[in-house]
């Protein structure tokens, strides 16, 4: 069997590892563009968003409470918002207006039943000062951010509304959420947790 120089074998070996590097530098670039382009269509998307009131929303794509139905969604001055881009919604969050903090789902439908009650006479548009989101879902990477974003702004808005509070599960992620995106943990219940984003008017 013929044997190769041994400086034939280290030309061959050091050509392997300059390969290796180009290689390497290539695929670092390709990330590099592949990541400035997603930077770019995310905020080309941030840009065109807007906050929209829906009818509905697929109750299925709900990750945090998937066993209320529309109906319960949109009775008693209940609101469904979602962020819009391009005819599609990214992103949704589901409201109930109360004067109290709720503690659990029953204690929300009764407290937003009461503060429609309380409304309906003089205007049931302007039901409750507290907005109590209790449940939000992204369909797009940033959807979420974005949607708490534009929901704080359209509070801080509204000449009823003065505080901005969720009944969240007692969940890690819902924490680090909430709290990553601004609010304060208001406090920590039996099976669910409230944070409040601070409306600064």
């Amino acid at each position: 069997m013929k044997k190769f120089n041994p400086r034939i074998k280290a030309r061959i070996r050091k050509s392997k590892i300059d390969i290796k590097k180009k290689l390497s530098a290539v695929s670092e670039k390709a990330k590099v563009v592949k990541s400035q382009a997603n930077i770019k269509n995310f905020f080309d998307w941030v840009k065109g968003a807007e906050l929209v009131e829906l009818e509905k929303c697929d109750i299925s794509e709900d990750p945090v409470r998937p066993e209320l139905d529309n109906i319960f969604r949109t009775n008693y001055g209940r609101k469904i918002f979602g962020v819009k881009f391009k005819d599609e919604i990214h992103a949704v969050m589901c409201f109930a207006f109360t004067d109290e903090i709720p503690k659990t789902v029953e204690e929300l439908d009764l407290f937003s039943q009461d503060a429609f009650l309380k409304n309906v006479q003089r205007d049931p548009n302007k039901v409750g000062r507290i907005a109590i989101a209790y449940t939000v879902w992204s369909k797009k990477k940033g959807g979420g951010k974005l949607i708490v974003k534009e929901v704080y702004k359209m509070i801080k808005k509204s000449n009823h509304l003065n505080r901005l509070v969720t009944l969240s599960p007692l969940t890690d992620m819902a924490r680090k959420f909430h709290l990553r995106n601004g609010a304060v943990e208001l406090q920590v219940n039996e099976t669910t947790q409230n944070f409040e984003y601070k409306v600064i008017k």
